[in-house]
C-alpha cells in the first residue's frame, strides 16, 4: 500500500505542479526519483484511439475493434450489455497499457443537430446515468479507469470554448446533471472530463459550483478531475476549483502559473497537494495492478460487437415485409451504405479498425442479392447514371431494401448539422424506387434523428445508426430474421426541424439561452401535444407482449418509503423475442410545472413464445420529486402520481395510482407580489401582517369608513406592492421588510398549504 501522503511531502513543488498536465498529448508525467510512473489515457468510448508507439503523431492509433457508437447502445436499454461491452473495452485497456478510457460521453441531446450526438447516449438524463454506469463498472471491473465527459452542459459544438450554457438551477439539476450523478454514485468513474463551454458564464474548467459543490461534496466523488483538451482558461482559478490534472501538456507554462502562485501566496499549496494526491491514488490503483499483458484479441471482441449491435438496431415501422425469405425471392440491395456502411463518428473518437464487414458482403452467407450502388456515399446530388441503374433493378425486384443515411461530412466533431435532412439524392432515390416497388425497406445509418419525408410510402424502416464494424453482419441477421430486433430509440424522432423544442435558440453563439427549461425531448413533445415521427422508447419486434398484472407494494407512501411495482410480461407472439419494459411516473399533484411523465425504470427481458416473465421496479422519493429552487433539494409535492408501464413513451400499456405525503416543509418566500391572502393559510400569517403592514392598517382604521374586519378583507387579496400605496412606505423599506420577514419566517417554520 503506497503512502501517499509521504510521497507528496518528499516532492518538489515544482514537481507537484508538473503532475498537474501532461507530459505530453495522451500521458501523465512521471517522477521517477520517487518511482512516480507515467500512465497513458486513450480516447474512447467505443473503442481504442490508443497512440502507437514510437510515433510522434498523437493521432496515428492502433488498429483496434470498434463497438457500437453510444446512439446505437443507447437503443439497448440493456445494462448487463453496457456491462459486457465495459469489460470487453476495459480487457483491451490492460492489452494496450491504457489507465483511462475517455468516455462515456453523457451529454444531452438538446437538439437532433449537435454534431456529437452520435457519441452521446439519450435525451433522457435517467436512460444515460443508469446506462453509462453499467458501462463504467464493467471497464474499471478490469482495473482500468473511465473518464466520464463532458461535465457539464456540452450540448452544441458551435463556439463550444467559448460559448454558456445558460440556464436555471432547476434545469441544470433535473436534466443535464442528474447522468453525471447517478454515475459516480453507482460506478465511481476514476475521473471526470470537464467541458470546453461555461456553464452559467463561469468555464466548466474552474467552475466551483458544479466541480467542487456538486461532484465532490453533494455526489461524493472521490477521483480526479481533468481537462477537456485545451479546455484549461485560468489554470489558478481552475486548480481552486476543483481541475486536478489538464491535458494535454501546456508545454510547462501553466505549471510555472501554480508554482508562482503558490510562492506569492495567491494559491494555498493545500489545493495543489489535494490535485496532486487525487491523481496519485489512481496512478498506483492503475500500476500497481498490471496482470501479465495479454494481446489484444481483435478477432474474438469483433464477435462481441456483432452481438452488441444486434442487441441495439431499432425496428421502426414494418407492414409486413420484415424478414426477408431466404429463398424463394429476389431481393435488392441499393445504395452506398450496403457496400461501404457508415459505422462511427467523425472526430476524437474515431477508431482505426481492421475490419469493417458491410450487408453485401455478409449477405452472401445467406442468399444471393443483386445490388446497385444508386448514390455517391459523400455526395448530395443525384447522379443520374445511377440512380437509373437501381430504378431498372427496383423494377423487376420482389423486394428492395435501401441503405441511406449521413455521409461522414454531415455530421461530426466540431461542429452542429443545420438541418435534419439526408443527402437530396437519396431522398430522391427512394421516391423514385416507391414509385416502381411497392415492397421497399430502408435501413438508416447515422448517428441522430433525421427527417423522412418517404416515411409513409415504404414497408419498413431500420435504424441501425452507428453500429460499428460489425454493423452489415448484424443487419442482415435481422433482415432475415436470424435475430429478432430489441432495440428502443433513446432518443424521439421529431417530424422536422423546426418542431424541436429548442428550434429559435439552439445553437447558442456566446450564451446558449436554454428557454425550454426541462422539456426537452420527449418531456416537450408530450407537454405540447405534438405529433412526432416516432416517439422516444419506441421500437418494434417480430413478436408480440402482453403487459398484464400491475402491482403497487402500497398505493399511500410518503416520501421517505419506497414503493416496488411489479407486472407480468408474455411473449405471445411465435418466435423468442426480447422486450425493454419502461416505467414512467406521472405527478398528477399540479403543485409545480413539471412534464407529462418521466422514465424512472426499465427492465429488459427475455422471452420464448408463451413464456412469461416478472418484472419488478423499486421508486423512492427521487423517482417522484423535481428540483425546487427555493428548497435548493428535491421535493416530491403531497398528492396523486399514476405509475406507467410500456413499450415506450406513447405506448403506455399498464398504470396505477398511489397517493404521497410530502414531509418535508417548504420556505415560504414572499415579495412584492406575494398576497396576505397567500400570508393568511399559515398559522403565522396574522404576526407577518402586523410586522410588515400594521402601520398602513393603522392608517386605514382611522377612516369614517373602515372596521378592522374591512380593512382586512380589503388588503387580504392584494399584493404587498399594491398595499404598500396605502400607507407612508417607500420601495426600500418594503424590500427591506420584506428580506426582513423571509429571513423570520424563513425554512422549516414554513409548511406548504394543502391544496385547495
Amino acid at each position: 500500500m503506497r503512502d501517499i501522503d509521504k510521497l507528496i511531502s518528499e516532492m518538489t513543488l515544482e514537481e507537484k505542479a508538473g503532475l498537474c498536465s501532461g507530459e505530453d498529448f495522451w500521458t501523465t508525467k512521471a517522477v521517477e526519483r520517487l518511482g512516480i510512473p507515467s500512465v497513458m489515457v486513450s480516447d474512447g468510448p467505443h473503442g481504442l484511439r490508443t497512440r502507437m508507439e514510437q510515433t510522434p503523431d498523437p493521432n496515428d492509433s492502433i488498429q483496434a475493434v470498434c463497438f457500437p457508437a453510444a446512439c446505437a447502445t443507447a437503443c439497448s436499454f440493456d445494462r448487463e450489455l453496457m456491462q459486457r461491452m465495459g469489460e470487453t473495452l476495459g480487457e483491451e485497456c490492460r492489452s494496450v497499457g491504457v489507465s483511462v478510457l475517455l468516455g462515456p460521453a453523457v451529454n444531452i441531446k438538446r437538439s437532433p443537430l449537435c454534431g456529437r450526438n452520435f457519441e452521446y447516449v439519450s435525451e433522457d438524463p435517467y436512460l444515460a446515468g443508469e446506462l453509462a454506469a453499467a458501462y463504467i463498472n464493467g471497464v474499471q471491473s478490469k482495473n482500468a479507469g473511465t473518464s466520464i465527459k463532458h461535465f457539464a452542459a456540452n450540448d452544441q459544438e458551435h463556439h463550444r470554448m467559448t460559448c454558456s450554457s445558460d440556464m436555471s438551477e432547476r434545469t441544470l439539476r433535473e436534466i443535464y446533471l442528474p447522468a453525471f450523478e447517478t454515475a459516480v454514485k453507482k460506478a465511481q468513474p476514476w475521473t471526470v472530463m470537464c467541458s470546453y463551454n461555461k456553464i452559467n458564464g463561469v468555464y466548466g474548467s474552474e467552475n466551483p459550483h458544479t466541480l467542487t459543490e456538486i461532484l465532490r461534496d453533494e455526489w461524493g466523488f472521490k477521483g480526479y478531475v481533468m481537462s477537456d483538451w485545451g479546455a484549461v482558461n485560468d489554470r489558478v482559478k481552475g486548480l481552486k476549483a476543483g481541475l486536478d490534472l489538464e491535458m494535454p501538456s501546456s508545454g510547462g507554462i501553466n505549471d510555472a502559473k501554480i508554482v508562482q502562485a503558490v510562492k506569492d501566496g495567491t494559491l494555498d499549496e493545500k489545493y495543489l497537494d489535494l490535485a496532486v494526491k487525487r491523481i496519485l491514488e489512481k496512478v498506483f490503483l492503475y500500476a500497481d495492478s498490471l496482470p501479465e499483458k495479454k494481446p489484444l484479441d481483435i478477432d474474438k471482441d469483433h464477435i462481441i460487437a456483432k452481438e452488441i449491435a444486434e442487441e441495439c438496431i431499432v425496428l421502426l415501422k414494418n407492414e409486413g415485409a420484415l424478414p426477408l425469405p431466404e429463398s424463394g425471392a429476389k431481393i435488392a440491395f441499393i445504395g452506398a451504405f450496403a457496400e461501404e456502411p457508415r459505422i462511427q463518428g467523425g472526430g476524437s473518437s474515431h477508431i482505426n479498425t481492421k475490419t469493417i464487414v458491410s450487408a453485401l458482403t455478409a449477405v452472401k452467407d445467406i442468399c444471393e442479392v443483386s445490388y446497385a450502388k444508386g448514390f455517391n456515399r459523400e455526395e448530395n446530388d443525384t447522379d443520374p447514371a445511377l440512380l437509373e441503374q437501381a430504378c431498372e433493378l427496383a423494377k423487376g425486384s420482389d423486394a428492395v431494401v435501401v441503405f441511406a443515411g449521413l455521409p461522414d461530412s454531415f455530421e461530426s466533431e466540431g461542429f452542429d448539422r443545420s438541418h435534419m435532412r439526408i443527402p437530396d439524392c437519396q431522398n430522391e432515390l427512394i421516391d423514385r424506387i416507391c414509385e416502381l416497388n411497392d415492397n421497399v425497406i430502408v435501413v438508416m445509418h447515422n448517428g441522430a434523428p433525421v427527417e423522412m419525408p418517404w416515411a409513409g410510402k415504404v414497408q419498413a424502416i431500420l435504424e441501425a445508426y452507428l453500429c460499428g464494424e460489425a454493423a452489415g453482419e448484424a443487419v442482415t441477421d435481422i433482415l432475415f430474421g436470424k435475430a429478432n430486433p430489441c432495440g428502443k430509440l433513446a432518443e424521439s424522432y421529431p417530424i422536422k426541424l423546426s418542431d424541436t423544442p429548442c428550434y429559435l435558440t439552439f445553437p447558442g453563439d456566446r450564451s446558449a439561452v436554454y428557454n425550454e427549461g426541462v422539456f426537452v425531448g420527449y418531456r416537450y413533445y408530450e407537454k405540447k401535444e405534438m405529433p412526432v415521427l416516432f416517439p422516444f422508447g419506441h421500437g418494434l419486434s417480430y413478436t408480440s407482449f402482453e403487459y398484464s398484472d400491475i402491482k403497487l407494494s402500497s398505493d399511500n407512501i410518503t416520501d421517505k418509503d419506497t414503493v416496488t411495482v411489479t407486472a407480468t410480461i408474455t411473449n405471445i407472439g411465435n418466435c423468442y423475442g426480447k422486450e425493454a419494459v419502461q416505467l414512467y411516473v406521472a405527478d398528477k399533484t399540479g403543485f409545480a410545472m413539471r412534464p407529462i411523465k418521466e422514465l424512472k425504470g426499465f427492465e429488459k427481458v427475455s422471452l420464448a413464445p408463451n413464456e412469461s416473465a416478472e418484472v419488478t421496479f423499486t421508486l423512492s422519493k427521487r423517482d417522484f420529486s423535481y428540483y425546487n429552487e427555493e428548497l435548493c433539494d428535491w421535493y416530491a409535492p403531497t398528492g396523486k402520481y399514476t405509475i406507467m408501464l410500456g413499450s415506450s413513451s406513447a405506448d403506455i400499456r399498464l398504470s396505477a395510482d398511489l397517493m404521497l405525503t410530502a414531509t418535508v416543509k417548504l420556505p415560504f418566500v414572499a415579495d412584492e407580489n406575494t398576497t396576505f391572502e397567500e400570508f393568511m393559510d399559515y398559522p403565522e400569517g396574522k404576526e407577518a401582517f402586523e410586522i410588515l403592514f400594521g402601520q398602513v392598517e393603522k392608517q386605514m382604521l382611522g377612516g369614517e369608513h373602515f372596521d378592522e374586519n374591512a380593512v382586512r378583507a380589503m388588503l387580504s387579496g392584494m399584493p404587498l406592492r399594491q398595499i404598500r400605496s396605502f400607507g407612508e412606505i417607500t420601495d426600500e423599506k418594503m424590500y427591506a421588510a420584506i428580506e426582513s420577514l423571509n429571513r423570520h419566517f424563513g425554512g422549516s417554520k414554513w409548511q406548504v398549504p394543502p391544496e385547495k
